[in-house]
């Protein structure tokens, strides 16, 4: 169609960069809506880099298995199923859509009016109705195609339509009659309690994690802080070698050696102030040791340095204080 108008080279490249345009401003918003969905109304918070790989592969992966078995010519015939699915799922979320903008007292002076809200509702019948000609037409279709396997159609489509319906249904009576669910707060994460009498805690046993790095002697600072000479202080530390995962605390390689007298070493140096302090060797993954050491130690407080490293230097190493910190069930500092 653009041909005509703008020539058989031009007419590709924009119409190429219209489609991108329209792709990209419709996924920053469906992003964003079911961000603010999920954070905002399902307290469904996950990390951002999850819940990317998610929506993305959703997308993807129907499209990557459709031209990987079909062939690219059928490329066109699932843009047209997929635009068939989203005209089918409008009727779910323009009911809900209405009833939210009609409410006063979520939207207060921006709840529209009756005419945009009777205008909005004949548009939603309309498209409900629509769809469900639609629909109709499509079992009408379906059923003649699958007669040899009329199983599929009876058992497989047909219990999903009327769960649709059913669901569609229910969502009409809640934006109708249903009755609206106030929220305890109205706070993003909840309103703010009493805080009691606080005493000063000097904690009994306090395990620190060492690493023999430069935050060693800032996690040692702050756990002899939060302590006093009556209290027994841990030093552990983990040893990672490919050994030490295969043969645990039977290994005895050189870099154990080695890190139980840098170990020794810090321990010497506190009991020369008069602490209280005895060192632990761990054996295989941070993640499962520190939190496996300090039960055993039942410690009431665990130290731990940040490692410096962020982005993607935690996927090549690892990133061990957010696992850790889910855990334990003890206190934990992070230095």
């Amino acid at each position: 169609m653009l041909e005509p108008l703008l020539g058989e080279k031009l007419a590709p490249i924009l119409f190429a960069v219209a489609l991108i345009a329209a792709g990209q401003s419709s996924t920053i918003t469906g992003t964003l809506a079911g961000q603010i969905v999920m954070e905002g109304y399902l307290d469904l918070r996950i990390a951002p880099w999850l819940r990317r790989l998610i929506t993305r592969l959703i997308a993807v992966v129907p499209a990557f298995f459709v031209i990987y078995f079909l062939g690219e010519d059928k490329i066109g015939d699932m843009l047209i199923f997929s635009q068939v699915i989203l005209s089918l799922q409008l009727g779910f979320a323009i009911i809900p859509l209405i009833h939210f903008v009609s409410d006063k007292q979520k939207m207060g002076k921006f709840a529209i009016g009756t005419v945009i809200k009777t205008l909005a509702w004949i548009s939603a019948i309309i498209i409900i109705a629509l769809n469900i000609k639609l629909v109709i037409n499509t079992l009408q279709e379906w059923h003649s195609a699958l007669a040899n396997q009329a199983w599929i159609f009876d058992f497989v489509v047909i219990p999903v339509v009327i769960a649709s319906f059913l669901l569609l249904g229910y969502v009409v009576y809640c934006a109708l009659l249903g009755k609206s669910v106030i929220r305890d707060t109205k706070a993003p994460h909840g309103k703010a309690e009493d805080i009691p009498l606080i005493h000063p805690k000097a904690y009994q046993r306090i395990a620190v994690c060492i690493d023999f790095s430069t935050s060693d002697i800032k996690a040692i600072t702050e756990g002899i802080s939060h302590g006093n000479k009556h209290t027994d202080f841990y030093l552990i530390h983990v040893v990672e070698t490919a050994g030490a995962r295969t043969v645990g605390q039977d290994i005895r390689d050189y870099e154990t050696n080695e890190d139980w007298l840098q170990l020794h070493e810090y321990g010497d140096k506190l009991r020369a102030q008069g602490y209280h302090v005895t060192e632990k060797l761990g054996f295989g993954d941070p993640k499962k040791e520190i939190p496996k050491l300090t039960a055993e130690l039942h410690a009431e407080l665990l130290v731990i340095g940040k490692h410096g490293h962020t982005g993607i230097m935690d996927i090549i190493f690892g990133e061990t204080i957010a696992v850790v910190r889910h855990q334990v069930k003890c206190a934990v500092l992070v230095v």
